[in-house]
């Protein structure tokens, strides 16, 4: 029972349909979402731990940085997502989609995460030790 009700609270929060919304089309670093969202790393990172506790979506580390996408193995937690995804309306999530396309057209396209593993999933050369891309505001395209 705890564990249809951890899936239901996963699918009941507006932040966390989004973030499935955009991993509908594939996998997505934690900046991806982050500039999607347009919201701060740390609220981000939140969701995207309570959608995987709930097993709705899978994570694999590359160097520093983290990548998302729904869980494809479990039928059951899979139609659950389709189905909600299925019902939610295009047009409230265009923005989300639109900054996502702005942000991924803004990564040079040489930079491929597959090709070249040790850059940044920003495509960003030039970003620091910790992971920030320069120009971007505090707290903000941090990656993790």
């Amino acid at each position: 029972m705890q564990e249809v009700l951890s899936l239901f609270k996963a699918l009941s929060d507006e932040t966390r349909l989004r973030v499935l919304k955009l991993l509908e089309r594939g996998e997505l670093c934690v900046c991806d979402i982050v500039a999607a969202l347009d919201t701060v790393q740390p609220k981000v990172s939140f969701h995207l731990a309570s959608l995987k506790a709930a097993g709705l979506i899978t994570d694999r580390r590359q160097g520093k940085w983290t990548y998302y996408r729904i869980v494809e193995g479990d039928l059951y937690r899979r139609f659950l997502v389709l189905s909600a995804l299925e019902k939610i309306d295009g047009t409230s999530v265009e923005p989300d989609q639109k900054r996502l396309r702005e942000f991924l057209d803004g990564k040079p396209r040489q930079y491929s995460i597959r090709e070249e593993p040790a850059r940044p999933a920003c495509g960003r050369s030039d970003a620091d030790d910790r992971g920030v891309c320069p120009g971007s505001r505090p707290g903000r395209r941090k990656h993790v």
